[in-house]
């Protein structure tokens, strides 16, 4: 990727994270303190608990303990960062994109007590401001796909851990071998030509010298939680018309039910990698 397409990549997802619209739908409909995907015990559970669900697979994957240094790229409103400070003593550095987003991120912090645990910076993950092997663990939910850099990403992971360190994201991501203009809806809304697939990201991993790297196949859960959250939307809409735009409100739905039908379709993959750095 050129660097014109990262610097796109970035306004993109900034621009559209920043809106009031966006802030305003994902702190109401999606989750509250959390921007990713559930996981899910029942169909129709709260999204609230099924994204709480998701931190706690992960914290276990990872061996997340007192002590254990975190760099969370793409933190959002800092909802696992939280988590992984109050639950587990971790200590996190909350690295995002959006000011929206960190303004809120460092409000809830202050407000749950838990400022000394939790920095937030405003900043790319495609440009870490992170020293060489210094990371005991990087984190990242439903983010990378946002990037118009994904090696980038990547060789900023492999180079902020310390060796034995390790990595555990989501993403939501295509299957293998799919032909991509079959998902162009989502790619448009996305603003991206592709999407990565599970062996990008193993094959990527691999290659910069991670080790154990595995992905661990949680593609049930995308449709249902695109579902949850459409329902959610359709449920409330009425509400949220007062303080979100209904051209908004309209696109948001219909980007959703994209996402459920190329879930349901087999096209689209979602769930844990997790790698450790040699």
């Amino acid at each position: 990727m050129t660097r014109t397409t990262q610097d796109n990549a970035e306004h993109t997802a900034r621009s559209y994270y920043d809106s009031d619209d966006a802030d305003t739908f994902y702190s109401r409909v999606w989750g509250g303190e959390d921007i990713h995907v559930g996981v899910y015990d029942a169909p129709d559970e709260l999204i609230s608990v099924a994204s709480a669900r998701t931190v706690t697979r992960m914290a276990e994957v990872a061996g997340v303990g007192p002590g254990t240094r975190v760099l969370d790229l793409g933190a959002g409103y800092g909802g696992a960062a939280r988590r992984l400070a109050a639950a587990h003593g971790a200590t996190v550095h909350c690295l995002n994109l959006s000011p929206v987003e960190n303004a809120r991120n460092e409000r809830m912090t202050r407000e749950q007590g838990l400022a000394g645990r939790v920095e937030v910076t405003t900043g790319s993950y495609e440009d870490v401001p992170v020293e060489d092997a210094s990371v005991d663990l990087v984190w990242s939910q439903d983010a990378f796909l946002h990037s118009g850099s994904r090696d980038t990403v990547l060789d900023e992971v492999a180079r902020v851990l310390r060796p034995g360190g390790q990595v555990v994201f989501t993403d939501p991501m295509a299957v293998d071998g799919l032909d991509q203009s079959s998902i162009q809806p989502i790619l448009d809304r996305i603003a991206l030509s592709t999407m990565a697939t599970p062996g990008f990201y193993t094959d990527g991993l691999e290659r910069r010298g991670f080790t154990e790297v595995r992905f661990l196949d949680h593609a049930e859960h995308l449709a249902t939680h695109y579902r949850r959250v459409r329902e959610e939307l359709v449920a409330h809409e009425e509400e949220l018309s007062s303080s979100i735009s209904g051209p908004y409100l309209t696109a948001m739905k219909a980007g959703l039910q994209h996402w459920v039908d190329g879930g349901r379709a087999g096209k689209l993959t979602w769930g844990i990698v997790h790698a450790v750095r040699a």
